[in-house]
């Protein structure tokens, strides 16, 4: 056995271990994995009649930030927008990033609540004149991770972004906390491929599947104790939002208020 053959062998190894280590890296333990994902992504993918109907890209990054699992609802990765790969991801590290479990925050009585903030939640708030302006610029995307890596590994379970941070703020619909039995904040969700609007839908859609939900009794912006975290049309026609957390409507908007409600 040649000395080229046994190096070539070893590298092969190295890569499996790593690419297992990754995927079961402490900050991605109990999420879940690639297959999870992709059928839950496939399913919302399908009940959702909002939108352009596209196909998807969907990301699950752990409470650091780190990668856990990117996946696509169409028959390769060129059955929905490319560029929607890495913008998911930077949905799902914004949502992370901005969101609080509910030991996490007080509403001032000594009761814990949380904060949870979707995506949708932050496009007024970063305009200019918003109480968050500025916020987009706050956390740059990683572009080795981005764009790291072989194509052909995009949306696979060995894609080139998992085990690594990606970083990135994304400030429209699609993006949305992950909340553990608990109410405890144990990552972020990002879907991206269609209008912002129909993403955030069906971002919603695949946490409710995938039971990490439990978003009963934190605090959002929506006024909505069922949909905390919901996205908000409140956008007059002067292009204030009334809350300072509004989201434009889209193409063929769906109905916010028919989402699943949160789990307790």
């Amino acid at each position: 056995m040649s000395r080229f053959f046994l190096a070539g062998l070893t590298f092969v190894v190295a890569s499996l271990a790593a690419s297992s280590v990754h995927a079961q890296s402490a900050e991605c333990r109990g999420l879940p994995d690639y297959a999870t994902l992709k059928k839950a992504l496939d399913a919302a993918t399908a009940d959702e009649k909002s939108g352009l109907n596209n196909q998807m890209w969907g990301t699950i990054v752990g409470r650091d930030g780190t990668v856990c699992a990117v996946a696509f609802s169409g028959k390769d990765r060129g059955a929905q927008w490319l560029g929607s790969r890495v913008i998911s991801a930077q949905k799902a590290n914004t949502a992370n990033l901005f969101s609080l479990d509910a030991s996490s925050n007080s509403n001032g009585s000594g009761q814990a609540t949380g904060l949870a903030l979707s995506t949708a939640n932050l496009y007024s708030a970063v305009q200019p004149g918003g109480s968050l302006f500025g916020l987009q610029f706050s956390n740059p995307v990683d572009t080795s991770v981005a764009y790291g890596g072989a194509s052909a590994n995009f949306g696979q379970p060995n894609d080139p972004m998992v085990g690594k941070r990606i970083g990135g703020v994304n400030v429209f619909g699609g993006g949305v906390g992950l909340y553990a039995a608990g109410k405890k904040l144990v990552g972020g969700l990002g879907v991206s491929g269609d209008t912002s609007c129909a993403d955030h839908d069906i971002a919603w859609r695949i946490r409710n599947k995938l039971g990490l939900d439990h978003l009963g009794g934190v605090g959002g912006v929506s006024g909505d104790d069922k949909h905390p975290d919901n996205i908000i049309f409140d956008i007059g026609a002067n292009g204030q939002s009334a809350k300072g957390f509004g989201h434009p409507k889209c193409i063929s908007t769906g109905d916010e208020k028919m989402l699943p409600p949160v789990q307790p």
